[in-house]
């Protein structure tokens, strides 16, 4: 995990990437909340015995479940030492480019594209987040993502 000490120094690395996540294991636990949270309950994500006769050999995560991942993915990737809040302030871009099967371990590479000053001290910063899925070039999910950091 890379540690920067205040929002200005973070400012600093604008165009570069800035850090991989650590790996998360996808479980079809997850997988099942995530369906009865949303109401998506579709066979491919949640009925594992016809999901296996299906496209893809087995069940696979909801896009919006990779995407749900990325404040996880921020937090173990780097800490800003004096921000004391940040907000998800919302996507430019979001594409699924491979799917999820279940049991696979996905981590996040960050790129920081943009940094801006915002009121009361913030920054407000546009990330180009690339969702990996271990063992596959392909990336998962590739997102702009949008956030807000507070001292």
């Amino acid at each position: 995990m890379k540690t920067f000490q205040t929002l200005s120094e973070l400012a600093g690395f604008v165009g570069q990437d800035v850090a991989t996540s650590d790996w998360i294991t996808v479980t079809q636990a997850q997988v099942n909340l995530f369906a009865e949270a949303t109401g998506d309950q579709q066979w491919i994500h949640v009925d594992v015995e016809r999901a296996k006769a299906g496209p893809f050999g087995g069940p696979i995560a909801h896009g919006f479940l990779t995407l749900s991942l990325l404040p996880k993915f921020f937090e173990s990737s780097f800490e800003i030492v004096e921000s004391k809040m940040g907000v998800n302030y919302g996507l430019n871009k979001v594409r699924f480019m491979s799917p999820v099967p279940v049991g696979s371990r996905l981590r996040a590479h960050m790129k920081l594209l943009k940094c801006d000053p915002i009121d009361n001290g913030g920054m407000q910063m546009v990330w180009e987040v690339s969702v990996e899925r271990e063992g596959v070039t392909k990336p998962v999910c590739v997102a702009e993502s949008l956030t807000r950091r507070y001292p």
